[in-house]
């Protein structure tokens, strides 16, 4: 297993690879799991931190089992680039199981599993698991610079979570 740690500010997000077809993140969060779930679930609280803090448009969020998701990110540089798959668990403040594609890489379908985790002190650990079909599609996913716009990404949920503490 390798381990890579990254920081931002005083935030730490510990990411492994602890399977030849895996990554996994895990991440505290200062909110409580409710506040944690919608932020992951609600349309326009997505929309203030999931691209990274860019410009994102929500094209489209059915938060249950077999419901479409798709992002669209718009970086200020003019680059657009979007993500999209279906919902495969939904268990309400604990768990999301999904579908990933991200245009980038078309054809290349990765399964996440994201689990909440309330730490009882108004802290919540985010574990995020992305499961690849081969060994090569999980490096490119990392090459394709995964690592910091997932850093980039939870800054603005810190943000977003602290305005709305």
């Amino acid at each position: 297993m390798s381990h890579t740690t990254m920081k931002k500010t005083d935030r730490v997000a510990t990411f492994s690879k602890p399977g030849d077809r895996e990554i996994r993140v895990e991440r505290v969060f200062d909110a409580t799991r409710d506040r944690v779930w919608r932020a992951f679930t609600d349309r326009d609280q997505l929309a203030q931190w999931w691209g990274r803090g860019n410009r994102l448009v929500v094209e489209r969020l059915e938060v249950e089992r077999g419901g479409h998701w798709r992002f669209v990110e718009h970086t200020p540089d003019g680059e657009v680039h979007g993500f999209e798959g279906r919902f495969r668990e939904v268990t309400p403040k604990s768990r999301l199981v999904q579908t990933f594609e991200w245009d980038g890489m078309p054809g290349y379908v990765s399964v996440q599993t994201l689990d909440l985790e309330d730490l009882g002190d108004g802290r919540t650990r985010v574990v995020s698991t992305a499961q690849f079909f081969t060994p090569e599609e999980r490096d490119g996913m990392l090459d394709s610079g995964m690592q910091g716009g997932l850093e980039q990404s939870y800054a603005a949920l810190d943000a977003l979570l602290a305005r709305t503490a």
